[in-house]
C-alpha cells in the first residue's frame, strides 16, 4: 500500500491542491506536518519523514512546493518516495517549470494528473507520453456516448501506444561515458569511476521486440566465451521495459521500448581510469606584484580519437587583476567572477601537448587570509569512444509484420566530476 492522500503545499505549509485516494484519514491531520517540520529544521533534527500520533508524512521540497504523502499504514517509504519524485517529473514534463505558479496556473490538469498516477494508493501510469494522450492542457470536450479508455490503459505495455507507424523504421543508441576522476597534486588517481548510460531513440512501427547484446563479462563467462574483451558492469538500472526475469536468467537484455527517446539503461564501473587529459601546473604567487601561471595539457589516448570542446578551468586568487595569456593552441580567457582563467581547446587530438602561460597583477596590499587552494577542472566530449570498452555486439529489432529496420549505434565518453588538485 502506498499513500493515502497526497497534498501540493506552498512554503508556509498552505494546501494548493490535494486528492485523498483511500478516504480512510481525516485530512485536517495535514495542518500539522508544518509546524513540526519547522520545530524540526529548527533544532537541526529534519527528516524526511514526520509523525503526528498514527498520520505519517512523507515529503520531498521541489522548487517552493513541498509534495507530501500522508498514510497511517506501514507503507513502503520507497515506493512513495519514488512516487512522488516521479510525479515531479511528470509535472515538469507538463508545465516546463514545477512551482507554486505552474500549479495555480494548471489546476484542473494538476488535479486531473493526480486522479490518474494513483488508483486507491496504489501508483498507476505515471509516463508523460501516456497520460499526454488523454489529459491535454486544452481541457477536454464532452462525448457522446460512451468513451473508450486509451488503449495504453488497459494494455500490458504501460510505456507504449498500440497503432504507432512510421514510413522508415530506425533506432538510434547513445551509449555514453561519464568519467569522474580526483588527481592529487603529487599526481595519484585519488578517485575514478565511470558512470554510463544508455539512450535510445526509437521510431519503429507497431509493437517491436528489440535484444540488446553487450559483452558484459557475467555473460561471457556463462558462455563460456572468457578470452574475450568484456566489461562487469554495477549498479545496473532498467527501464521498466527491460525485462528483469530474463536479465537474472541469461543475461538478455530484451525489451518493447517506449516510441521517442528514453534512458534504457544505466551503469556504474569502479575502475581506475588513468586520467584522459592530462594537467601540469605551475602557479607561482610573486608577493605584492604579480602571480605566473603555466599549464600544459596532455591527452593521454589513441591519435585516432579527438577530444572536443575542452574547457581546463584553472583558479586565480580573487584578488587577481590586469589578466594576459599566452596559448600555443584554443584561446584563454579570464572569468573574475568565478576567478579562474577558462582555457577553451575546441579540437584536441590524442597524442598532443599543449600549453598555455598566464600573468596577473595583484594589489600592493597583501591579503592576510590564506585562500584555499581550488583544484583545475576539466570538461571534454570525446565522441566514437568509450573509455570502459563497452561494446553494443547486437541490436536485433523483432516486430510480427517482419519490417526492415536500421539501428544505429554511437559511443560518447564526457568528463563528469573531473579534478586535478594543485600544488
Amino acid at each position: 500500500m502506498s499513500a493515502s492522500a497526497v497534498f501540493i503545499l506552498d512554503l508556509k505549509g498552505k494546501v494548493l491542491i490535494c486528492r485523498n485516494y483511500m478516504g480512510n484519514m481525516d485530512m485536517n491531520e495535514i495542518d500539522h506536518f508544518m509546524p513540526i517540520l519547522m520545530k524540526r529544521e529548527e533544532e537541526a533534527e529534519a527528516t524526511p519523514l514526520v509523525t503526528h500520533g498514527s498520520s505519517h508524512f512523507l515529503w520531498i521540497k521541489h522548487s517552493n512546493l513541498y509534495l507530501v504523502a500522508m498514510t497511517k499504514k506501514n507503507a513502503n517509504a520507497s515506493l512513495v518516495y519514488s512516487f512522488l519524485y516521479k510525479i515531479v517529473q511528470v509535472f515538469k514534463e507538463y508545465f516546463k517549470e514545477l512551482e507554486e505558479e505552474s500549479i495555480r496556473d494548471n489546476f484542473v490538469t494538476v488535479y486531473e494528473l493526480m486522479d490518474e498516477v494513483m488508483d486507491f494508493g496504489f501508483p498507476q501510469t505515471t509516463d508523460s507520453k501516456i497520460l499526454q494522450e488523454y489529459i491535454t492542457q486544452q481541457g477536454h470536450k464532452l462525448e457522446v456516448g460512451a468513451p473508450r479508455p486509451p488503449a495504453t490503459v488497459t494494455n500490458a505495455v504501460s510505456w507504449r501506444s498500440e497503432g504507432i507507424k512510421y514510413r522508415k523504421n530506425e533506432v538510434f543508441m547513445d551509449v555514453i561515458e561519464s568519467v569522474n576522476l580526483m588527481v592529487s597534486a603529487s599526481g595519484s588517481v585519488l578517485r575514478s569511476e565511470i558512470v554510463g548510460t544508455i539512450k535510445l531513440r526509437v521510431v519503429l512501427s507497431g509493437m517491436p521486440e528489440l535484444r540488446l547484446g553487450l559483452n558484459d563479462k557475467v555473460l561471457f563467462e556463462i558462455t563460456g566465451r572468457e578470452k574475450s574483451k568484456t566489461v562487469e558492469l554495477e549498479d545496473v538500472k532498467f527501464h521498466q521495459c527491460v525485462r528483469l526475469s530474463r536479465f537474472e536468467n541469461d543475461r538478455t537484455i530484451s525489451f518493447i521500448p517506449p516510441d521517442g527517446e528514453s534512458e534504457l539503461m544505466s551503469y556504474r564501473l569502479n575502475t581506475t581510469v588513468k586520467p584522459l587529459i592530462w594537467i601540469e601546473s605551475v602557479i607561482e604567487k610573486f608577493s605584492h606584484s604579480r602571480v605566473e601561471i603555466k599549464v600544459k595539457a596532455r591527452s593521454n589516448f589513441k591519435t585516432r580519437s579527438t577530444a572536443n570542446n575542452v574547457s581546463i578551468l584553472v583558479p586565480v586568487p580573487s584578488d587577481a587583476d590586469s589578466p594576459k595569456f599566452k596559448t600555443s593552441t584554443g584561446s584563454a580567457k579570464w572569468l573574475p567572477e568565478k576567478s579562474v582563467v577558462q582555457w577553451n581547446i575546441k579540437s584536441f587530438p590524442g597524442g598532443k601537448e599543449y600549453v598555455m602561460r598566464a600573468h596577473f597583477g595583484l594589489p600592493s596590499v597583501d591579503s592576510d587570509e590564506l585562500e584555499a587552494k581550488r583544484p583545475i577542472t576539466v570538461n571534454f566530449e570525446i565522441p566514437y569512444f568509450t573509455v570502459s570498452g563497452i561494446q553494443v555486439r547486437y541490436l536485433k529489432i523483432i516486430e510480427k509484420s517482419g519490417y526492415h529496420a536500421l539501428p544505429w549505434v554511437r559511443y560518447i565518453t564526457q568528463s563528469g566530476d573531473y579534478q586535478l588538485r594543485t600544488n
